[in-house]
């Protein structure tokens, strides 16, 4: 025998699995995947459980925002690019969907090398070894004449960077968010942290023009978020700092200017669970109305899905 005295079980007071709340209902269950389903009946294929019924949630959303005109804005870090998903960001921006798309500096030089030359994404650990990384020549030159075309034009960053993309013939223009952009007139505003970029280590860059041309572009973005309301949409592909902390600003600008702002719904899609596109995205801005969402899963399985999904109802 134990010297420690047992509670008494006997006298469990129980209630019947009716009368129960539930969270999970079998209604709620997936349904058998048939061979050559569309897009449209894989989504309501999945469960209405957890993230399956915040997904279509969040698609129904994106879709109703897109069919009563209301202001839907990307934010997008550079590591989407790199996955190869621009083609869908540009269907997106043709199709109507993004409205405006805000990157950062990362992201400008990565649609750059691509548009002109194809390539992009050194290998970061075998070129910091001797010195060599981000020492390319014709990235830095490019931007920075640019820039100064841009400065004296009175345009914004993306807004420079688009233009020069297409008028310089680049061979792979179609596959350039920023070209895309300038051509469908969608503003693309670039917010760069000085230091950060390759392109910042090269005396070809100026770093006035840099910070003058990107704060140009930050009151673009600050006047594009003014313009949301209850039913618009906020989204943020895989910028973890920068842009969450951009956002952030620009909503407080807006609402002091005395625009509503509020009641948008926002969504953050990563790889990994960050805590600035937590409070900075999905908490803070929608804490007084609206609602946030958080999605992990690889960008290159996650945008591609989000993309055909609402391309599907659209």
């Amino acid at each position: 025998m134990s010297k420690y005295r047992q509670i008494d079980l006997d006298k469990i007071k129980t209630v019947s699995i009716h009368q129960r709340v539930s969270k999970v209902d079998i209604q709620h269950f997936s349904t058998p995947y048939q061979k050559g389903a569309r897009v449209k009946q894989f989504l309501a294929n999945l469960p209405d459980i957890l993230m399956g019924k915040d997904f279509k949630t969040l698609v129904e959303k994106i879709v109703t925002a897109y069919r009563s005109k209301k202001q839907i804005i990307v934010m997008m870090g550079a590591h989407v690019i790199k996955c190869g998903l621009s083609p869908l960001i540009i269907q997106l921006m043709q199709s109507g969907i993004i409205k405006c798309l805000a990157l950062n500096g990362a992201g400008v030089i990565h649609d750059t090398e691509v548009a002109l030359w194809g390539i992009t994404s050194e290998d970061v650990a075998d070129a910091l070894n001797d010195g060599s990384f981000g020492m390319v020549a014709e990235t830095p030159a490019f931007l920075s004449a640019a820039l100064k075309t841009g400065v004296d034009s009175e345009l914004g960053f993306g807004e420079a960077i688009g233009k020069k993309i297409i008028e310089s013939s680049a061979q792979n223009q179609q596959l350039s968010l920023l070209a895309a952009a300038y051509r469908l007139d969608i503003p693309v505003t670039v917010h760069v942290a000085i230091g950060t970029d390759i392109v910042h280590q090269h005396p070809v860059v100026d770093g006035a023009i840099v910070g003058e041309l990107s704060h140009r572009d930050f009151k673009i973005f600050c006047n594009q978020v003014s313009r949301l309301e209850p039913g618009a949409i906020v989204l943020n592909f895989g910028s973890a700092v920068i842009l969450p902390e951009v956002f952030l600003k620009a909503l407080t600008v807006a609402r002091n200017l005395g625009h509503k702002a509020h009641g948008f719904i926002s969504a953050n899609f990563d790889m990994l669970h960050h805590y600035r596109p937590q409070v900075n995205i999905v908490s803070r801005p929608t804490q007084a109305g609206g609602k946030g969402y958080y999605f992990i899963g690889h960008h290159e399985i996650m945008i591609p899905l989000l993309t055909a999904a609402i391309l599907e109802y659209i």
